[in-house]
């Protein structure tokens, strides 16, 4: 049984404090979430009761949701994900999604500004982990869930603790999960099998630092040549490692991370579609509107208006 739920399950009173005040969180338009941080922090916990949900939103935070009692539900792009007691479920910054609540029910949020630690050097082979959300649960993550479930324990105690160094605790246990995750990753699906495995250190740092080059430099005219050329491939070899690192071809990869640049670009409603374009790297407008279309199934102009209201699902 989960630890929260071990824990805490007559002890709610414990996180019901000034702290946990779900209530304030409000949607602005273009449907962003500015997340109201506590003073001197870069997070906020919530333990949430409502039976209310958001309608489409987004925000610069990583969200974190983990059910204490009854199903909660999220909707992003086309998929579905129904969240059980005791599942952990990552939703990446900048990913417009939609939540739904039961009539009765509890759940942890975490919300956790990453933008320090993905400065950190190796973060950007973490970071291709989290190009789609994570559900995380004794049965997709065998190898890690137990360590990464008493990590988030940890977060949350000391966040409501608020001791002195309640922030340097906060910011290394997330540096924990992450390298758990990326652990995970590298292990359970046995990447690069027919490397030696002297090689396989070599490897993970390579694409490891062309994954952070790709992230310094996607504005500009990156070819697959050149970066093959860089870590060292041949660029059919670079090609097949890196689809195997990923779970992305080089030109897609690319292309996600130019439009998750265009996405926060389009939020700002003094930027036009040109200048969205040219400022996330394309090279023409055309090319920038087939290929958003393509990943997310509705022109840069649709993208705008459609995330123009949001707010709780229900009244409170």
């Amino acid at each position: 049984m989960p630890p929260y739920i071990n824990n805490d399950k007559n002890n709610y009173d414990n996180f019901n404090s000034v702290n946990s005040d779900y209530r304030e969180r409000l949607i602005a338009a273009n449907s962003e979430e500015h997340v109201t941080f506590m003073s001197n922090s870069l997070h906020r916990i919530w333990l949430n009761d409502l039976p209310v949900g958001f309608n489409s939103h987004w925000h610069s935070a990583l969200e974190i949701i983990v059910p204490m009692e009854n199903w909660y539900d999220a909707i992003i792009g086309s998929s579905e994900y129904h969240l059980e007691p005791g599942h952990i479920f990552i939703i990446p910054p900048g990913e417009v999604h939609e939540l739904m609540a039961p009539d009765s029910g509890k759940r942890f949020i975490f919300l956790m500004n990453i933008s320090i630690i993905s400065k950190i050097s190796g973060f950007a082979g973490i970071q291709s982990l989290l190009t789609h959300p994570l559900h995380i649960t004794k049965e997709t993550y065998p190898l890690v869930y137990d360590d990464i479930y008493q990590i988030l324990v940890q977060i949350r105690n000391e966040y409501f603790q608020n001791s002195e160094y309640s922030e340097l605790v906060i910011q290394a246990r997330l540096i924990d999960m992450f390298v758990k995750l990326a652990e995970n990753h590298i292990h359970a699906e046995e990447l690069f099998p027919t490397v030696k495995p002297y090689k396989q250190k070599e490897y993970v740092q390579k694409f490891n630092q062309t994954l952070e080059y790709i992230d310094s430099h996607y504005t500009e005219d990156i070819s697959l040549d050149t970066i093959a050329n860089q870590a060292g491939f041949s660029k059919f070899h670079f090609s097949r490692l890196f689809k195997i690192y990923t779970n992305y071809t080089f030109c897609d990869y690319l292309c996600y991370r130019r439009i998750k640049a265009a996405e926060e670009l389009l939020a700002i409603p003094d930027h036009s579609i040109t200048d969205v374009a040219m400022q996330a790297g394309f090279s023409s407008i055309s090319t920038f509107n087939r290929l958003f279309k393509q990943h997310k199934g509705c022109t840069p102009s649709e993208y705008r208006s459609k995330h123009t209201v949001a707010g709780y699902r229900n009244s409170l």
